[in-house]
């Protein structure tokens, strides 16, 4: 019997601040005992840290520094290295392809193509390749809709070197989140793709575009985007806040979870963390304006209360780095949905003294946190609260959701208990 521990390693690369291309900033080392447990270790390149255009990966665990990092959290990830690694449909896209059910953690890092969120990379060189991604287009949306569909009904051969199996690196594999999504490109720059369910209860593309416009006559910074319908079927099109098209090519911006920032787990037994309110006290230590996005984030919590977005858990927050100053992302993933309960709804993360009660008074109860005065918080709940009521069933039928749809989700908005 091998008692010895498994090592696997990799390297890890970053785009800087305007440029185009990679260059090494460390090297990261897993490590299992013969009892599973992991320890993983990250060091910055003494070269990188030369640099003097280097910068951090991230502002919580990893900022620049001669020592050796160490977690034995999340399977020896640390939470940066996770927010570039794929999520649920990415992690199934890569199993397909490899023909194999699992994988390692470091399988999932190499395997990703480079589409990935945020700024870093990954691989066994010490050296990062030349960039050879190639988007899909637009025009390709149809062939990428029956991909998606063929894997969500699991319908596709079970040999890796299948073509439809290649053809699965068509599908975006390092967006967050469990639905069909995609990366393509037209002039304007590059989109995620996010496409329907045949399972789903209503047409979700339309309403999370519908979410978004909301969100912003509400005055919330949220992602741009559109609906493209290809094929009879309706795609959502959201524009990459991550990466910026130039003549010559994309610059990226460095991005971190609210995961990773509330140095937290998506196991149930991990989410003592989960809180709004310890996010934005993290927060206001790492952006640049804190008073700004503060108040931003109270903001969004108003929002998903009154829209019963439940799935607003930290992996749907983040903070970005265009250049090296860190700041709140715009939103994304804003998504209803319909309850029985008319007095209790509860967000995915506390909220307030009386833990995740979506409720007004317990949103309020904090408000100090979000370095807003008792009336300027009323005054932005009360206005929201209009704002939502009055326009969430126009907005809703502008954006192409059908009347039978929003007959469906109708219960999400304006539930009696926000006021209570």
């Amino acid at each position: 019997m091998n008692s010895r521990p498994s090592v696997s390693e990799c390297f890890v690369y970053i785009t800087l601040p305007g440029q185009l291309s990679a260059v090494t900033v460390g090297r990261f080392v897993l490590t299992k005992n013969t009892r599973g447990d992991a320890l993983g270790q990250f060091v910055y390149r003494s070269k990188y840290l030369d640099d003097p255009q280097a910068v951090e990966i991230d502002p919580v665990e990893l900022k620049l520094s001669t020592r050796t990092y160490e977690t034995t959290q999340l399977n020896g990830v640390f939470g940066a290295l996770r927010d570039a690694a794929p999520d649920n449909w990415g992690r199934r896209i890569i199993e397909k392809h490899a023909g194999k059910a699992q994988l390692g953690e470091l399988d999932y890092l190499l395997e990703s193509p480079d589409d990935r969120v945020g700024a870093l990379g990954f691989g066994p060189n010490n050296v990062p390749p030349a960039p050879k991604r190639k988007f899909n287009k637009t025009l390709d949306l149809e062939k990428l809709q029956t991909l998606a569909d063929a894997l969500v009904k699991d319908d596709l051969p079970n040999d890796p070197e299948a073509q439809q199996v290649q053809d699965l690196l068509l599908l975006g594999t390092s967006m967050g989140g469990a639905r069909p999504k995609a990366v393509v490109q037209d002039d304007d720059g590059l989109w995620v793709a996010k496409f329907n369910r045949s399972d789903d209860r209503w047409n979700n593309t339309r309403v999370e575009h519908a979410m978004l416009r909301l969100a912003r006559e509400c005055g919330i910074t949220a992602a741009e985007s559109r609906i493209e319908s290809i094929g009879g079927k309706d795609v959502l099109l959201i524009k990459r806040f991550d990466r910026e098209k130039t003549a010559k090519g994309y610059t990226r911006a460095r991005m971190v979870s609210g995961l990773t920032i509330l140095r937290a787990d998506e196991a149930l037994e991990r989410r003592a963390r989960w809180s709004y309110v310890i996010l934005v006290e993290e927060l206001r230590r790492i952006v640049a304006d804190a008073r700004k996005d503060a108040r931003e984030l109270f903001r969004r919590v108003c929002f998903n209360a009154l829209i019963s977005n439940i799935d607003d858990h930290p992996r749907n927050h983040a903070v970005i780095a265009r250049e090296r100053d860190w700041k709140l992302s715009p939103a994304y993933d804003l998504t209803p949905s319909p309850a029985v309960a008319q007095e209790r709804r509860d967000l995915a993360m506390d909220c307030g003294d009386q833990g995740r009660y979506a409720n007004a008074k317990n949103i309020l109860s904090q408000h100090a946190r979000f370095l807003l005065e008792q009336d300027e918080a009323e005054k932005i709940v009360a206005d929201m609260k209009g704002q939502v009521e009055a326009t969430w069933y126009e907005t809703l039928r502008a954006g192409g959701v059908s009347n039978k749809d929003v007959e469906v989700i109708r219960g999400a908005f304006g539930y009696p208990g926000f006021s209570l």
